[in-house]
């Protein structure tokens, strides 16, 4: 099946770099949020992103000007009946998921491939919100997009080889490494990711390290580029007690119990960078 428009649900961290390495592979993009202030926010950041990459002769700045031109922003969702291909990219809540889907089963074309770039929920259960689950896949995208090689593509239990093997070739196109993942809560990145980060808030909940010296052993300790605490900053607090929730609910081990330090943080509101705190503070 030939993809020529890309839709993108979400213009966040994670929508918004998604739209750019769309934009990048030479598809036309539709960008979509609730909110105009949401959209402009999001095409800023791969604006800046873009002009930073002309700076460094990375890219002219004609081709910053391709990239950027292939992009639409949008604020109603009923424009997605012109993709080909959309990405669910909002924020890891179970309802919010479940109706975007709902309303793409509604606007999008039959044959239209609705993924979702959830870090944990089970792809069968928002397969299952629509009429077509053997057209849903999990399309997960690392963060930053631009900068990380990796995708996860996970099978609901309804996905059919073409759905599959299609999702498969764009992330190809998109310059990125995929990994197929069977559907289980977290799949494989946040099911051995978050339980670390987990347990990294353990450690400073039980004070056996300051949060300096916790990313410090993870860092010099495991060769890891950024330490835990801080990564969890940088995907955001809210979003990993999502995910935690995630496997003990799916699970029901106590493994996967989330920190009280962690839920007590996300309660306060620090979410971590995009708050201006976390675990550590931010300008």
């Amino acid at each position: 099946m030939e993809i020529k428009t890309f839709g993108v649900i979400g213009a966040g961290q994670m929508g918004n770099g998604i739209a750019q390495v769309a934009a990048m592979s030479g598809l036309n993009v539709i960008m979509n949020d609730i909110k105009q202030e949401f959209v402009e926010r999001g095409l800023a950041t791969i604006t800046k992103i873009l002009n930073r990459g002309v700076e460094k002769g990375k890219m002219s700045a004609g081709e910053k000007d391709t990239v950027l031109g292939k992009i639409k922003t949008s604020v109603a969702l009923e424009e997605m009946a012109s993709a080909d291909f959309v990405v669910e990219a909002a924020t890891e809540n179970e309802p919010i998921k479940y109706q975007i889907f709902k309303d793409l089963d509604q606007i999008c074309a039959s044959h239209v491939i609705l993924a979702t770039n959830t870090s944990s929920i089970p792809i069968g259960r928002i397969a299952a919100q629509t009429g077509r689950p053997e057209n849903v896949i999990g399309m997960h995208f690392m963060n930053p997009v631009p900068v990380m090689k990796l995708v996860e593509v996970i099978r609901g239990i309804a996905t059919t080889d073409e759905t599959f093997n299609t999702t498969w070739d764009l992330a190809l196109k998109f310059n990125k490494t995929p990994a197929e993942a069977n559907d289980y809560p977290g799949f494989i990145a946040n099911r051995i990711l978050m339980p670390m980060i987990n347990e990294a808030i353990y450690c400073l909940y039980h004070s056996v390290g300051t949060r300096e010296n916790i990313d410090t052993v993870m860092k010099l300790g495991m060769n890891h580029p950024m330490g835990p605490l801080a990564l969890a900053d940088l995907i955001g607090l809210d979003t990993c007690l999502a995910i935690m929730e995630m496997l003990y609910g799916g699970f029901g081990d106590s493994k996967y119990r989330p920190c009280p330090l962690l839920r007590k943080y996300v309660e306060a509101g620090w979410f971590g960078r995009k708050t201006g705190r976390g675990f550590y503070e931010y300008k």
